[in-house]
């Protein structure tokens, strides 16, 4: 189990990846500006898709992400 203090670089560390520097600051405070209820947003996050879709649409990301 990894602790609290890993999840949060890691997480960054995957938004700096993906984002970059600059992209990651803007995120984080738009995040911080606005109330964000992460349960209500996942609720709708996936609506439209069933879960054979969810399911190959990670299992395509695993293929290609190597993980």
């Amino acid at each position: 189990m990894i602790t609290d203090s890993e999840i949060k670089v890691r997480g960054i560390d995957i938004f700096v990846s993906e984002m970059g520097e600059v992209l990651t600051e803007r995120f984080i405070s738009l995040i911080l500006k606005e109330p964000f209820d992460y349960t209500k947003w996942q609720q709708g996050l996936f609506k439209t898709k069933n879960l054979d879709q969810l399911s190959n649409e990670a299992m395509e990301f695993r293929l290609r992400s190597g993980k």
